[in-house]
């Protein structure tokens, strides 16, 4: 059970909820209307009352998120399943991801009852219901248990793998892949968590054994596993289809696409899987099958505001038409491609002859509930209400139940200030029984949307979550626990050709190795070729003297001579050199550790204030950033501390608190950025987080007239500002602190050499606070030598999805294609060009591709104001597609921007497009 499941002992008096529960047990269709906030509660009652299969339909695949992640909360996640959407469109040429392809059969198997769990709960939106899938029968017959002691040949059991449409690979790291070593098999199958790894002697399974795919180290015994069809296109039927597509001829005109349709269908003959094997999916079957096919007879069908998915359908078979034809236009597409979706008849087939819950959300305005459940009132963000609200349900006598995930947090400040009432208080990981009265629990959690609760007996509930504190409404990635592949170091072998560095005798070229008889003794050695063709042979037991060469370039370096003075001059140069920059940094590093800096002071109730008010959950990462930087303020000894972390990974909230904390000690803070426009979005980031406190937030840029700059260096140096953000302007003679406290530098290495100059200074004398996403090499080294702090943000936030890149020859009609999908879900587009001569014609060829679209331009030689004008435009989304150099590399926080296309590619550094 999930843990809310103890608000759900309300609905076993209600009278409502058992009349429900006997109108679908006859079979009925029935209706009822109710807050949308309350349906997943609604729901979770009914489910716990019968114990029956269910499916859940929502119009979009994000209120199909949604309802899974509440529902998960009130009956715990193993019983509920996701069957998401696959990542393309109708019609479109794109990969299904392994984790999509597990998370569908695994749905597909708990609807057919193969997981043990007599009442799945399965919640999916329209589109992933209508999508072409396996046939049950199919399905059924692909099924096989494997138990320890087993008398299973293994040669048989191979082919079955092949049929069932695992991919035979040298090593195992994803869900549908197999590989023999031997008499030993390593198996991930597609619906388990971890791969294993099988062990025959003779017919017989001796061993079975979970392995890690990262390590490919063996993690635990296990006695039994259940193997399943590994996808939905079983590339065994692959042959057929091939046939059907022989005499199509694609009418592409890049010969790189014509190549690629060739050996698919190549693939396809030969019944071997590849990535684009979905995109034939509608071919493989001859019953036109969906999910709604799995479904036992005496499933519940609930549909989640049938209005709107009825309207997503309307939606979907337009948007379905629009891209068949522009498929069919750019000539990848097949005369007689079957529809990729089931009749509606069909559909609607398996819903009406199984009973059904239609839901309707109360109207805004208000309305008749079918349920004694209200919609809560919404705060935005006010602790002050929050807080007032919460104690006054409490003196009424209700229970408050807080999901939120800042639970801890707002714990924490309701503890200042309830004056009296923090007894009432309880911080719980699940409510296991019904909420007292005149209490308060906070639990961690994503709840999409909070009620009030009159119970028949009389108990009054209130339930809140972020969306009506904080305003915020998001799903969480719902993902199936697999561990991840193999780390790159798996793949860096020494190959012939490679550049190596000998200790002792340089540069040179690796040619292989060789065994030879010296003095009657056979001995492996590395050959390493250098200049005059000279060879020298290095025995494998000395191996550890020679290492790959790593160069600051992609050229190739020159190769020594065997027994010259040139790698000993470069070795003295280079000595020389590390030994000019230690001497340096031990006399920064000693006035650093010898000064005597500001110790701020510990956190004041009002930092706790606006570290409760961030709309997000922290990941376990930054929350250690957070802590490594306070301790490093309330020491006596100025901070140093690089911050190192992707972009969209958190260290601008960081950042902030680090300049709230100092703030609250008297103290002014100077925030330096790369750009200008970097510098406005951080000044509009600051000034609204810190709005509801006593706070001066200023911008000092090029942007600014020169009166205005006057009038903020004026009140920077009386002490009215007490953070400034700004460019490189704030490292000019003219701009005086009167009480510097803390510097953040974001993007150090974007600054020039007489900037950091100036920040050397500053290191000595302040704390500093650098941000980075790319350090560079002796940054990084001097971070990682101890020389410097160092705090790493590795995780990403919990909402955040892979980026999926794809390299290829440019190619109009894929870029057409590429800005369309993003402009139909409401995106927007970057193209990066990072050429200012001739990034005016790309915007005009572009516009041309795509006339309906909203086209903006923005490169550093654009006059200050308007490049200001765009990028607001953009920002306020008047912008569809901005066509951009690099400028836009500088951490711009643009969130509806999903789609970005870099052209010519091989223009950029490696820092600049992983920027």
């Amino acid at each position: 059970m999930g843990p809310l499941r103890g608000l759900l002992d309300f609905l076993e008096a209600e009278p409502s909820l058992s009349q429900t529960v006997a109108a679908l047990e006859m079979g009925e269709h029935i209706q009822m209307t109710l807050p949308r906030s309350g349906w997943s509660f609604w729901i979770a009652g009914l489910a716990r009352r019968a114990s029956r299969p269910m499916v859940i339909v929502a119009g979009t695949a994000e209120r199909a998120q949604l309802m899974t992640q509440d529902l998960a909360l009130w009956l715990g996640a193993e019983r509920i399943h996701r069957l998401p959407e696959p990542p393309a469109l109708p019609y479109e040429r794109a990969p299904w991801p392994p984790e999509i392809r597990a998370e569908r059969l695994t749905a597909l198997a708990a609807l057919a009852g193969l997981n043990g769990d007599p009442a799945p709960v399965l919640v999916a939106s329209i589109r992933a219901l209508l999508l072409r899938t396996l046939p049950p029968r199919l399905f059924h017959r692909l099924r096989r248990i494997l138990r320890v002691g087993q008398e299973l040949p293994m040669e048989g059991f191979l082919r079955y793998l092949l049929e069932a449409g695992y991919e035979p690979v040298t090593m195992v790291t994803h869900p549908g892949q197999f590989a023999r070593r031997g008499g030993i098999l390593d198996l991930f199958p597609s619906t388990v968590a971890e791969p294993i790894r099988i062990e025959w002697e003779g017919d017989r399974i001796a061993s079975m054994r979970a392995f890690d795919p990262g390590t490919q180290r063996t993690l635990r015994p296990i006695e039994q596993v259940r193997i399943l069809p590994a996808r939905e296109a079983l590339p065994t039927y692959g042959p057929a289809v091939a046939e059907r597509l022989a005499a199509w001829q694609p009418a592409v005109e890049a010969p790189a696409e014509a190549e690629a349709l060739e050996r698919e269908r190549e693939a396809l003959a030969r019944g071997a899987p590849f990535p684009l094997l979905e995109f034939y999916l509608p071919y493989f079957y001859t019953d036109a099958t969906t999910p709604l096919a799995y479904l036992p007879e005496d499933a519940w069908v609930f549909l989640l505001d049938e209005a709107e998915i009825r309207a997503a359908w309307e939606e979907l078979l337009e948007e379905a038409r629009e891209l068949r034809a522009r498929a069919e236009g750019a000539g990848f597409l097949p005369p007689d491609y079957p529809d990729p979706f089931v009749d509606r008849a069909l559909w609607e087939g398996h819903l009406q002859r199984r009973p059904q819950l239609h839901l309707t959300a109360l109207p805004e305005t208000g309305g008749f509930s079918s349920f004694p459940i209200e919609a809560p009132p919404r705060f935005g963000g006010q602790l002050q209400r929050i807080l007032e609200d919460f104690a006054r349900r409490l003196h009424l006598g209700e229970a408050v139940v807080v999901v939120s995930r800042q639970a801890a947090r707002l714990s924490a400040v309701w503890a200042d200030h309830a004056r009296g009432m923090e007894e009432a208080a309880q911080a719980i990981a699940s409510l296991e029984a019904p909420p007292l009265p005149r209490r308060i629990y906070f639990l961690n959690g994503a709840l999409s949307g909070g009620f009030l609760f009159r119970s028949k007996d009389g108990h009054r509930l209130a339930l809140f979550t972020d969306a009506e504190l904080f305003g915020v409404l998001r799903p969480l990635p719902w993902r199936r626990r697999m561990r991840r592949g193999p780390p790159p170091e798996w793949i860096r072998e020494l190959r012939e050709g490679d550049y190596v560095v000998h200790e002792d005798f340089g540069i040179g070229i690796f040619e292989g190795l060789v065994r030879l008889n010296l003095d009657g003794v056979e001995r492996e050695y590395l050959v390493v070729r250098y200049a005059g063709n000279d060879r020298l042979y290095v025995p494998v037991d000395q191996a550890d003297r020679v290492s790959r060469y790593v160069g600051p370039t992609d050229q190739p370096p020159e190769i020594h001579p065997l027994g010259g003075g040139d790698w000993a001059q470069a070795r003295a140069r280079a000595r020389q050199a590390a030994a000019e920059v230690a001497r340096e940094l031990l006399e920064l590093y000693a006035r650093r550790e010898t000064a005597r800096g500001h110790a701020f002071s510990p956190d004041t109730p009002w930092q706790r204030e606006l570290e409760a008010s961030f709309p997000f959950i922290e990941t376990e990462d930054q929350l250690r950033a957070i802590e490594e930087v306070k301790a490093d303020m309330e020491r006596p000894r100025p901070m140093d501390r690089l911050l190192c972390g992707d972009a969209g990974f958190g260290k601008t909230e960081v950042a902030l608190r680090a300049a709230f904390k100092a703030v609250m000690d008297g103290k002014q803070v100077a925030l330096l950025a790369p750009t200008t426009i970097l510098a406005h979005q951080h000044y509009e980031t600051f000034r609204a987080r810190l709005a509801p406190f006593p706070v001066v937030v200023e911008v000092l840029t090029r942007l600014r007239s020169p009166k205005e700059q006057a009038e903020i260096l004026r009140r920077l140096r009386e002490g009215e500002i007490d953070i400034l953000i700004g460019t490189h302007r704030l490292l000019q003679p003219d701009v005086v602190f009167k009480d510097l406290g803390l510097v953040i530098i974001d993007e150090e290495q974007r600054f020039g050499v007489m900037h950091k100059e100036h920040f050397k200074r500053l290191r000595a004398e302040v704390d500093v606070l650098t941000l980075t996403a790319t350090p560079i090499p002796r940054t990084l080294y001097l971070a990682l030598s101890g020389l410097r702090d160092i705090s790493l943000i590795q995780t990403p936030p919990e909402e955040r999805l892979p980026v999926q890149v794809y390299v290829g020859p440019y190619d109009d009609r894929l870029v057409r294609s590429a800005i369309m999908r993003e402009l139909d879900r409401g995106g927007q587009v970057f193209v990066v060009y990072n050429r200012v001569h001739g990034l005016e014609a790309w915007k005009e060829r572009l516009e041309r591709l795509v006339p309906g679209a909203r086209f903006g331009m923005a490169h550093g030689q654009m006059p200050p104001r308007q490049l200001e004008k765009t990028m607001m435009a953009l920002t306020r989304g008047d912008i569809d597609v901005l066509v951009a150099t690099d400028i836009i590399s500088s951490g711009l926080d643009i969130p509806n921007a999903n789609t970005m296309i870099v052209i010519r590619a091989y223009l950029f550094g490696l820092a600049q497009l992983y920027q």
